[in-house]
C-alpha cells in the first residue's frame, strides 16, 4: 500500500460519510435497509484504506 494515498482515502472517506449522512437524512421516514449498506460500504472501504496506507508507513519506519 502506498503511503502517498493516506491523506486522498481520508478525504474520499469523509465525502463518502457525508453522501451517506445526506442519504439517511432525504429518505428519513422509511430508509431502505439494503440503501444504507451500500451507502456505508465505500465510507467504510475508504477509511480502511487510509488505515492500511498509514498502517504500511508506521511499519516501514520501524525497520
Amino acid at each position: 500500500m502506498n503511503p502517498k494515498f493516506k491523506y486522498l482515502y481520508l478525504i474520499g472517506g469523509i465525502v463518502a460519510t457525508i453522501l451517506f449522512i445526506v442519504q439517511i437524512v432525504a429518505t428519513y421516514p422509511k430508509p431502505n435497509a439494503v440503501g444504507v449498506i451500500l451507502g456505508a460500504l465505500p465510507a467504510l472501504a475508504l477509511f480502511y484504506l487510509s488505515y492500511k496506507a498509514y498502517h504500511v508507513k508506521k511499519d516501514n519506519e520501524l525497520m
